[in-house]
C-alpha cells in the first residue's frame, strides 16, 4: 500500500514539493507530462499553481489529477532522517 499525499506546494518551474503520510517528502517534476491530454492545461502557470491535496493524492482546479501510486513512484523522495544534521558533542 502506498502512503497518502498530505501536502503539496507548487514551484515556478512546474515542480511540486510533495509530503507523504509516512514522513517522506519529495519533488515531482511535471514538465514531462504537460504535453498530454488534460495536463496541457497546466502549462499555464496560473492553472499549475491551483493544485491541492484531494483524498490521498493531488488534483488541479483545471480538472487534472494523478494516481497516488504514480505520485509516490515518480517523486524523488527523501526522509526527514536523511536530512537531519548529526548531533554535536557525540
Amino acid at each position: 500500500m502506498y502512503p497518502s499525499v498530505t501536502g503539496v506546494v507548487p514551484r515556478d518551474d512546474f515542480m511540486l514539493d510533495i509530503t507523504f503520510s509516512n514522513g517522506e517528502y519529495g519533488v515531482l517534476d511535471m514538465k514531462p507530462y504537460l504535453g498530454f491530454g488534460v495536463f496541457k492545461r497546466l502549462r499555464d502557470c496560473k492553472n499549475f499553481g491551483k493544485v491541492s491535496v484531494a483524498f490521498d493524492t493531488i488534483e488541479w482546479e483545471a480538472g487534472a489529477d494523478l494516481d497516488p501510486e504514480f505520485v509516490y513512484d515518480k517523486c524523488k523522495k527523501k526522509t526527514a532522517l536523511q536530512n537531519a544534521q548529526p548531533e554535536s558533542g557525540h
